[in-house]
């Protein structure tokens, strides 16, 4: 891989006037910029991962919500009132509000990336609450402190699905996009500089307005759109201040070109964070722009860390997890592989052996159920699944459509050669012709592979080498930012994958 040279910062003097349809604000000045709360705008870092802040403030209204409808609002409409009383009743109120909004999060309504239009969103809302009320009524049966009966239940979980309903039309009408977001100017007009306005999307755009571009001289070669040209006079912080600019983006084409390097620190100091437009990118689309990398923004930024109380818990979690799953999953496990047998006539293996890398480039023999015929590669060419694939059984479309042929996996995770979560294991043969198009693409081996993963929730399943560096941006995210809260966010957002079957192949 070729990086993009370096070139040292220089000094430039400062050259003010708002592009149109941008409006100054003459009173922020005196206010100042802290008082903005630009911290809690756009998207919020919580344990090594990025959260909208709107969606945040979704997940906090209705959580609260939840509690309260659980309280005061089911007993006004059940002629059965709550069997629980005092401390025991409100700890079930707030366990209930839990469960719905995790299993609305498991439907991907508090991700930003949703573009399910109303009937989309509304089905998943239903589905979301149908199975809250599932586990909440399985939970109450088996726990003995918690008493309340599935009629109360069920008027709980009907009447919270219609509030969120309400909820989510003002939310979507007057909050979203909207509000909380960080008002960004950029220094650069250039060609890096434009690679924020093909960010066009409303699911990329949640977190930010952009304000405006400012060249870094006039000789800079403008790429963006002129009508979002800003020039500043002399005081580059009085302009930001004024007009309540959150945060400076540092995007020029050329860093031998002159900087306001007196006015960025100036205006670093006054509290308006000052950016690079890597971790820019990698804030707003949660992914590592392959496009962008330098070598210094590996050696200096943050994440790629590691740790061991974190791998111990990580080790921990994935043998309880997996032995747990491994005994509960049995019988489905048992049916399969006679579906297998039986469609085959007793001829192949119901498991199949493929060798996949996994941590630090060693290899290991990875379980699957058989879903193809077998003879699928008996020219001995490895090949990507491709959509209608030929080689693909009755039965194996029907297990891989529902993810069953992966089960076999949780034995190579209860014997450490995969995690729950981590970059999907590939085959040595495509390892090597993708590291050969990209060298990073071995990086994604630093952390342990996973059977759910960042880049397979983000992205669409991958057929070939462009849509393999798609991924690896994805891959490079999570192995910087690994965690194991982030771990549990991809495992609830992979119930979504596996329910309305996404990306299979």
């Amino acid at each position: 891989m070729q990086f993009e040279k370096e070139q040292p910062k220089q000094r430039r003097p400062e050259t003010g006037k708002l592009p149109e349809g941008v409006a100054p604000d003459d009173t922020a000045e005196d206010r100042g910029v802290f008082s903005r709360f630009h911290s809690l705008r756009g998207k919020v870092r919580l344990f090594g991962h990025f959260y909208h802040a709107q969606f945040l403030l979704l997940a906090f209204v209705e959580y609260f919500s939840f509690v309260s409808v659980y309280l005061f609002a089911t007993p006004l409409l059940n002629f059965q009132p709550a069997q629980a009383t005092g401390t025991t009743q409100w700890a079930e109120a707030m366990f209930a509000g839990l469960i719905l909004i995790l299993t609305i999060s498991s439907m991907g309504l508090y991700d930003t990336r949703q573009r399910e239009g109303i009937k989309g969103a509304l089905s998943r809302l239903l589905v979301a609450f149908f199975c809250g009320f599932l586990v909440i009524a399985s939970l109450d049966a088996l726990l003995p402190q918690f008493k309340n009966d599935p009629i109360y239940i069920g008027s709980f979980v009907l009447l919270a699905f219609v509030y969120s309903i309400l909820l989510r039309i003002y939310f979507y009408k007057f909050v979203d996009g909207k509000i909380l977001q960080r008002r960004v100017m950029v220094v650069g007009a250039g060609k890096r500089a434009a690679s924020i306005s093909k960010l066009r999307r409303k699911t990329d755009r949640r977190g930010f307005d952009l304000v405006g571009f400012v060249r870094t001289s006039g000789e800079e070669t403008v790429q963006v759109d002129s009508t979002k040209l800003i020039n500043i006079d002399d005081d580059i912080r009085k302009f930001a201040i004024q007009n309540q600019i959150d945060e400076i983006v540092i995007a020029p084409d050329d860093r031998r070109r002159k900087l306001p390097l007196d006015g960025l620190i100036d205006c670093r100091m006054s509290g308006i964070a000052i950016i690079d437009l890597l971790d820019f990118f990698e804030r707003e689309t949660e992914k590592i722009r392959l496009d962008l990398i330098q070598p210094s923004w590996l050696i200096y930024t943050d994440g790629f860390k590691r740790n061991i109380l974190r791998a111990t818990a990580k080790r921990t979690f994935d043998i309880l997890i997996s032995s747990l799953l491994l005994v509960v999953c049995s019988p489905l496990m048992v049916l399969t592989a006679l579906a297998i047998m039986l469609e085959s006539r007793g001829k192949g293996g119901v498991l199949y052996r493929q060798q996949r890398v996994g941590r630090d480039g060693k290899c290991f023999n990875l379980y699957k159920f058989r879903s193809m015929y077998t003879d699928a590669e008996k020219d001995g060419v490895a090949r990507w699944a491709q959509k209608n694939d030929s080689r693909i059984t009755r039965v194996g479309s029907f297990i891989r459509k529902y993810r069953l042929d992966e089960l076999p996996q949780l034995w190579n995770i209860f014997v450490s050669d995969m995690s729950l979560v981590g970059p999907r294991p590939e085959r040595p043969e495509f390892v090597e012709q993708l590291c050969k198009v990209n060298a990073l693409y071995k990086e994604r081996h630093r952390v342990t592979p996973g059977l759910a993963g960042w880049a397979q929730v983000s992205y669409p399943y991958g057929a070939s080498k462009k849509d393999s560096m798609e991924k690896l941006q994805y891959d490079l995210y999570y192995v910087k930012n690994h965690g194991l809260l982030f771990d549990f966010y991809i495992l609830v957002q992979t119930v979504e994958i596996v329910f309305f079957k996404k990306g299979v192949r």
